[in-house]
């Protein structure tokens, strides 16, 4: 075929099919009426929350008119809309002061991915291949309300729940959900998780949280493993922080010194890099500990609780000279006097000469089996040079009683198990008793290790029901997909565990209408909780009346107005806590 024939082949077949879609109306574009009064070109900002990572970052969404795809009654068509076009950080939010990482900046596209699932669906075919059906709202939340009934009261183990970590209102109703239905916990899963920090910094300092550190002052940071300008914690906040402590003080420029067995974007960043054997930094660590402690040049002594776990602490820790530390860790003797000299602040920088040191730990220094060894020898390493509550050192971000605040007497109910132990419990011969599993916002048959075999567990419930807003490795398992909206859509709240000195709660209405026939996942079990036989009986009817009375229990920022207002406004609370509800 030429040129000539090819091009006039084209022109007719595409004239063809352009008529034959203006004849046939399955093939007509419908267009919608539009839910709002809508402005053309003119932009407007609104509040919400990143939800992306456990960081709780405040965001700032520019929405302004735009055309949008959508499904209505179970059709497709288009319809006029306030669009959320960009994310940007809220300059007022504590946690990230208008700065947003990569992922932010990227999270609009959650809303308007084109493989989103856009209304429930039921499983048409066998578990695990992929065919469904659309079914309505009220046939899903029908189907639900009757698994649940069949299984409510049977086995202490009947229904479980996965979904994420983390203080938020979302998790506390989930939570209240489940112990009035007479289930467990929630068993709850994050593939790079911090659960030996917490571990470690519950019995060193009473705080089983992730750290605050406060860079911005810092005069040496020495840090274990921790991606602290990458993934790590709450890594916007640490960036902003990093920034003033290498150029927000006039003459001054603190120091990073990364210890790692494998260069991170912080090590690449850092004045210092120190290879060291994978597992062995706890032992560095109190290498370093015992030149202070021999030389006498730290100005404070820390109390018995943050060094009761750690052998030859009062003796001097004798086991851990340079040279034997060397020999573990392959970090050379010379270099570790060095450092612990500077660390206790005898001559690094002497314009700081008052600001101890600060130790940071995490990421792969965590990840062996000495994890929590690791985790309390720097806690030590912190407590010895007084960086614990200091300026320039570690805090710990005072934390929002979700439960308290919302007037609830019973949260939790039977202990949770971990991913790992559900899934065992789930192959072994008592795992039939679990006759309904829900899931919410997780994926760990991709993210959970092989060996746990956690595909396999799934596959063994009876009934399963997502609440995902796409057909991944986990939810092509369930029965039932309930889609949620996404967070521009819906409510959305955080209680940030660290990067704050100052409480944080933050909450934001939605930005944009639904795009889809989808509906907000608290909401959904709150209904299905009215519904059951035995109703639950929650105080609230929406989630938006649950954000309303334990806002209303918080002090107003400014004078002459109140928390809630100020919240819906600017994205969230932020100051001191009333005693009763920390």
């Amino acid at each position: 075929m030429d040129r000539r024939a090819f091009i006039k082949l084209t022109a007719v077949s595409g004239t063809t099919a352009t008529l034959a879609s203006c004849g046939d109306p399955d093939h007509q574009l419908i267009r919608f009426v539009p839910d709002e009064d809508i402005v053309p070109g003119q932009a407007i900002w609104k509040p919400s929350v990143c939800p992306l990572c456990p960081s709780g970052c405040g965001l700032t969404v520019r929405v302004m008119d735009a055309d949008a795809d959508v499904v209505r009654n179970g059709k497709s068509g288009v319809v006029q809309i306030l669009a959320a076009k960009k994310l940007e950080g809220n300059p007022e939010h504590p946690v990230n002061r208008g700065g947003l990482c990569a992922r932010g900046q990227a999270g609009l596209q959650v809303t308007y991915h084109p493989d989103r699932i856009a209304q429930p669906l039921k499983r048409k075919g066998t578990r695990g291949d992929g065919v469904y059906e659309a079914i309505t709202w009220e046939a899903a939340i029908a189907e639900v309300v009757s698994k649940l009934n069949e299984a409510r009261g049977t086995s202490p183990d009947a229904i479980a729940f996965v979904g994420q970590p983390g203080a938020s209102h979302r998790n506390t109703l989930i939570a209240t959900f489940l112990a009035r239905l007479g289930a467990a916990s929630p068993a709850t899963y994050e593939l790079f998780g911090d659960d030996v920090v917490r571990r470690a910094n519950g019995i060193s300092f009473g705080n089983a949280q992730l750290p605050t550190f406060d860079f911005a002052r810092s005069r040496y940071v020495l840090n274990f493993g921790a991606d602290i300008l990458g993934t790590w914690n709450a890594p916007v906040s640490h960036a902003r922080a990093y920034g003033d402590m290498r150029q927000g003080r006039v003459g001054v420029r603190g120091r990073l010194v990364q210890v790692e067995a494998r260069m991170s974007l912080t090590g690449a960043s850092a004045d210092e890099w120190l290879p060291i054997r994978p597992g062995t930094e706890g032992v560095l660590a109190l290498g370093i500990a015992h030149v202070i402690l021999k030389n006498g040049s730290s100005a404070s002594r820390p109390d018995a609780r943050p060094v009761s776990g750690i052998d030859g602490w009062s003796a001097g820790l004798p086991d851990y000279a340079p040279d034997a530390v060397e020999k573990i860790t392959g970090v050379s003797a010379s270099r570790i006097e060095r450092i612990a000299r500077d660390f206790a602040g005898d001559a690094s920088i002497p314009q700081l000469p008052a600001l101890p040191g600060v130790a940071v730990i995490g990421g792969a220094a965590l990840a062996q089996t000495n994890g929590l060894f690791n985790a309390l020898a720097v806690n030590a390493l912190n407590a010895l040079v007084g960086s614990v509550g200091a300026p320039g050192g570690l805090s710990f971000t005072p934390q929002f009683d979700v439960a308290g605040a919302a007037k609830l007497s019973a949260v939790a109910g039977p202990q949770a198990r971990s991913l790992q132990q559900l899934a065992s419990f789930l192959l072994s011969e008592t795992g039939a008793e679990t006759r309904a599993l829900l899931l919410d916002g997780v994926n760990p048959v991709f993210t959970s290790p092989r060996g746990w075999r956690v595909r396999d567990a799934l596959i063994k419930v009876p009934f399963i029901v997502s609440f995902g807003s796409f057909l991944d490795e986990t939810s092509i398992l369930a029965d039932l997909i309930l889609p949620d909206h996404s967070f521009l859509e819906s409510w959305t709240d955080a209680v940030p565990e660290s990067g704050s000195a100052t409480a944080v709660v933050s909450a934001a209405p939605p930005v944009m209408k639904p795009l889809h026939e989808t509906r907000a996942t608290p909401d959904v079990l709150l209904e299905i909780g009215r519904a059951l036989e035995q109703p639950i009986e929650l105080p609230w009817q929406t989630f938006e009346e649950m954000l309303t009375v334990t806002f209303a229990s918080l002090p107003a920022m400014t004078e002459g107005s109140d928390a809630w207002t100020e919240a819906q406004e600017k994205g969230g609370w932020w100051g001191t806590l009333p005693a009763e509800i920390r």
